[in-house]
C-alpha cells in the first residue's frame, strides 16, 4: 500500500497519458485513419519545357501533371510550365541537373545535352517509327538511362520523339539533293545536324530556336528543318513557303528527373511516374506519327499557305550513306552495329 502511495501525481498523469496514447494509436491502426498532423505535405515536382500547348509534347506533359497529382492522391504535385519558366533548352537541363527544378526535357537539343543520343540522329540510320520505339522502350533505352544517371545525374522517365525532320524553305522546294546546294539551313547546335546538312549539299547555320523566326524573315537563313508536328505548333508556315518531305533525321529526345529527386520518391511513387510517363509517351507518338506522311501533311499545311512536296528520299539516303555514315560508323563502333542491325 505504501509503495502505491509513493507514486506521485506527476507519474500518475504520465502513466495515464501513455495509456491514452497507446490506446488511441491502437484505435487509429484498427480504423486505418492517420492523424492529420502526420500527413506529409505534397512533394512539388516542377516540369519545365521549351514549348507551350499546343505543341504535342507540351499537351502530353500538361496532361501528365494532372494525372500524377490525381493518381498519387495529392502526394505528388507535378506542375507543368511550357515556355514560361525558362526560355532555352540548355537552361532547362542545367536547372534539372542542379536540382533547381525537378523535371524537364531537352526537346530538340537532346543530342547537345546527351551526346550519346547523336547516333540516332545520323541521317537515315533509323529506318522507321516501329524500329525506334522498340529500341528506346527496350534494352538500348535501358542502357542509355543507366548511362545518363551515372554521367549526368538524371533519371529518364521516357524517351519520345517529334518525328522525322523535313525541310522548310523560303525560296524553293528541296526535292532532289541538287536543290539544297547553296541553301543556308538553320540547324540545332549538335554536330550531327551540321554534318547532315553539309553532307547532303547545303550550308548549315547553327542557331538557337529563339533566333530562327527573325532570321528567316530577314533572309539570314533560307530555311531549316523540323518534323511536321512542330511546323504546325511553331507556325513555321508564317515565314516559310515550302515543306519538302525528306525524312532525313529522326528526332528522339527524353523527359528526365533530377536523380536526387527521383531517389527521394517512394518505390510506389517511382512506379507511378514511370507508368504515367509511358502514357504521355504514347500520346506524343500517336500525334507525331499520325501527321508524318505526305497526305496528312498536305492537308494540314497547304491551307496555311505552305506547299508540300515529295522528295527523292532514296537519292538523299544514298548521299548520306556514302558521305556521312563512314565517320559516324567509326566513331560509334559497336553501338553503330547495334543500332544499324536492330530489327523492328
Amino acid at each position: 500500500m505504501s509503495t502505491i502511495m509513493k507514486i506521485s501525481s506527476r507519474n500518475l498523469v504520465s502513466v495515464r497519458r501513455r495509456s491514452l496514447v497507446t490506446g488511441g494509436m491502437a484505435t487509429i491502426l484498427a480504423t486505418g485513419l492517420a492523424p492529420t498532423f502526420a500527413r506529409a505535405e505534397a512533394k512539388k515536382l516542377v516540369f519545365a519545357h521549351i514549348n507551350a500547348v499546343p505543341e504535342s509534347a507540351a499537351i502530353a506533359f500538361d496532361w501528365m501533371a494532372g494525372e500524377v497529382k490525381k493518381q498519387s492522391n495529392g502526394e505528388l504535385d507535378m506542375q507543368f510550365f511550357g515556355s514560361t519558366l525558362l526560355s532555352k533548352e540548355l537552361e532547362i537541363m542545367n536547372a534539372v541537373k542542379s536540382g533547381n527544378i525537378a523535371m524537364g526535357s531537352p526537346a530538340g537539343a537532346a543530342a547537345t545535352i546527351f551526346p550519346e543520343m547523336g547516333i540516332f540522329l545520323v541521317p537515315y540510320l533509323v529506318k522507321s517509327y516501329d524500329q525506334a520505339y522498340k529500341m528506346f522502350n527496350g534494352p538500348i533505352g535501358d542502357k542509355l538511362d543507366k548511362d545518363f544517371q551515372q554521367k549526368y545525374g538524371v533519371k529518364t522517365l521516357c524517351f519520345f520523339d517529334y518525328g522525322f525532320r523535313h525541310f522548310f524553305t523560303t525560296k524553293k522546294a528541296i526535292v532532289e539533293p541538287k536543290d539544297l546546294r547553296g541553301s543556308k539551313i538553320r540547324v540545332q547546335q549538335a554536330k550531327v545536324f551540321g554534318d547532315t546538312i553539309n553532307g547532303l549539299g547545303g550550308n548549315a547555320v547553327p542557331m538557337a530556336w529563339g533566333e530562327v523566326i527573325s532570321a528567316a524573315k530577314q533572309g539570314v537563313i533560307d530555311g531549316g528543318d523540323l518534323p511536321i508536328v512542330n511546323m504546325l505548333a511553331l507556325k513555321i508556315y508564317e515565314v516559310s513557303k515550302f515543306c519538302s518531305m525528306t525524312f532525313h533525321n529522326y528526332g528522339p529526345t527524353n523527359a528526365v528527373m533530377n536523380l536526387g529527386v527521383w531517389n527521394g520518391l517512394t518505390p510506389a511513387q517511382q512506379k507511378l511516374m514511370l507508368d504515367i510517363s509511358r502514357e504521355a509517351q504514347k500520346k506524343i507518338r500517336d500525334v507525331t506519327e499520325s501527321i508524318d506522311n505526305y497526305e496528312e501533311a498536305k492537308k494540314a499545311l497547304e491551307p496555311k499557305g505552305m506547299a508540300v512536296a515529295k522528295a527523292d528520299v532514296e537519292a538523299f539516303r544514298k548521299i548520306a550513306q556514302d558521305k556521312i555514315w563512314p565517320a559516324y560508323q567509326k566513331q560509334y563502333g559497336a553501338m553503330w552495329d547495334e543500332v544499324a542491325g536492330f530489327k523492328a
